[in-house]
């Protein structure tokens, strides 16, 4: 295994105990930048089969600055938990640990198709992930969970961004990825702060709407007989 896990709880927990560990776990989540020199990028996404309840989750490892692929591996298992709003992480980070152990390299930034403190209680997946791996992490949404931002603010061109608010306080960025293409949701993971979190999207956004980590994660996680319908 390429890297050391904190191994911080259980995972089958209440939901009532779970909300109470997010709040607790959020307030160890650092937004400042504390990674060094990136030399490998991973990307990470899972799909959730709701015919036969299995979970796949894929992790592919990148190059940087070049985005050449050396590493991609998927892990599956049984569905642990049904989906409860805000408590994704609990359903879904387990399956993603799995495909995380089987890297060779320990990347050295880790983009998470997930929220990262643009979450209710500031802690998604991504953060979550950062925690439990002691890893850089970026939380690289498709929509919003929580919080607004200004619309009309926001240029059609790529590399674009406007702050995502929730109570007053900037959790995350609309990132514009692609030119006249619906924005990502990024947001601060783990060990990183915005501004680097929404540097390191642009520099692996090529031409697509998602970054190229999360991107080839995405595809790797739905491949072969890995049908619709997918949560």
């Amino acid at each position: 295994m390429a890297y050391s896990e904190q191994k911080l709880h259980e995972w089958n927990l209440p939901p009532e105990e779970a909300i109470a560990l997010q709040r607790e776990l959020a307030e160890r989540v650092i937004r400042e930048d504390q990674l060094n020199a990136v030399q490998h990028i991973a990307g990470v996404d899972m799909a959730i089969n709701e015919t036969n309840g299995m979970a796949r989750a894929a992790v592919v490892l990148l190059t940087y600055p070049t985005l050449e692929l050396v590493e991609q591996h998927i892990y599956e298992e049984a569905v642990r938990m049904p989906y409860i709003p805000g408590l994704l992480s609990f359903r879904e980070a387990p399956c993603v640990l799995g495909a995380f152990r089987q890297l060779r390299l320990q990347p050295d930034l880790v983009m998470v198709d997930g929220m990262g403190i643009a979450h209710m209680r500031r802690i998604g997946i991504a953060s979550h992930l950062g925690l439990w791996l002691d890893l850089p992490t970026i939380g690289c949404g498709k929509s919003i969970l929580v919080g607004r931002y200004d619309k009309t603010a926001l240029d059609e061109a790529a590399g674009a961004w406007v702050p995502l608010i929730d109570k007053k306080a900037v959790i995350g960025a609309v990132v514009r990825t692609r030119t006249h293409v619906n924005p990502m949701i990024i947001s601060i993971g783990h060990r990183i702060s915005l501004e680097t979190s929404i540097k390191y999207v642009l520099a692996c956004s090529k031409g697509y709407r998602l970054p190229e980590p999360t991107r080839l994660a995405d595809k790797l996680s739905k491949n072969n007989a890995w049908q619709e319908p997918f949560l």
